[in-house]
């Protein structure tokens, strides 16, 4: 299965174009951002779980990224409220389910082997927020070939200035995002090739966006299988 997987090319999908479609599991949906291969694929989605809805434990031999967006998810008798940011190392494994219900923002398959750290940062935790050159920001992973964090953009500012070598990624949580006319609201998702330029901008009432930097310029060939 190939969406989106074209990773020279921009991509972008706002919430009102969602297309929620079935897992495996009962009660567990997903919308599938990009995606190369089939379930064991090199994916980028978002997931939403029924309340009382769980998956069998696995193993995640690419490691998983986690950002709860709403509800509470749940693995392995740990509950992670929304604002919640996991990393789960590559051959690392758990068993998730959600009581109440949770929406998340998930990545896998996108880890180096060499990456063996298990990372759980509460967002909502201000000892965690910096002033970063002017904005609020909640690093959230960095080494050299990514950096992950979460970004207060001012009203009218840029997120970026410049060419963005690496290529970038990037989700609304709070506010909107302009650019070249069109405004991504809360859910969107947005993916930069490698040295594009943007001139996305917050809207009137400033945004907060998940921000991934860094990471396509590994990008040379995929194989999942």
């Amino acid at each position: 299965m190939l969406i989106n997987a074209d990773f020279s090319c921009r991509a972008a999908l706002a919430p009102e174009h969602y297309q929620w479609v079935q897992s495996p599991q009962n009660g567990v949906e997903r919308v599938m951002l990009d995606r190369v291969g089939t379930e064991k694929a090199r994916a980028t989605s978002i997931v939403r779980y029924a309340p009382e809805s769980n998956f069998p434990h696995h193993l995640h031999p690419g490691g998983e990224e986690i950002l709860v967006l709403s509800g509470t998810f749940s693995a392995d008798n740990n509950d992670y409220p929304t604002g919640w940011y996991l990393r789960n190392p590559p051959t690392s494994g758990h068993q998730p389910y959600s009581h109440e219900g949770a929406v998340i923002f998930v990545k896998l398959w996108q880890m180096t082997v060499d990456e063996t750290r298990h990372v759980a940062i509460d967002t909502n935790d201000a000892d965690n927020w910096q002033e970063q050159g002017g904005r609020e920001v909640c690093q959230l992973y960095s080494n050299a070939k990514e950096q992950v964090s979460l970004q207060r953009i001012n009203a009218g500012e840029a997120l970026f200035t410049g060419i963005i070598v690496g290529g970038a990624e990037l989700l609304v949580l709070e506010g909107t995002l302009i650019e070249a006319g069109q405004s991504y609201q809360r859910g969107s998702w947005i993916r930069l090739p490698i040295d594009a330029i943007s001139q996305i901008t917050a809207g009137e009432n400033a945004a907060t966006v998940y921000l991934k930097t860094g990471h396509l310029s590994q990008i040379i060939g995929i194989d999942v299988h």
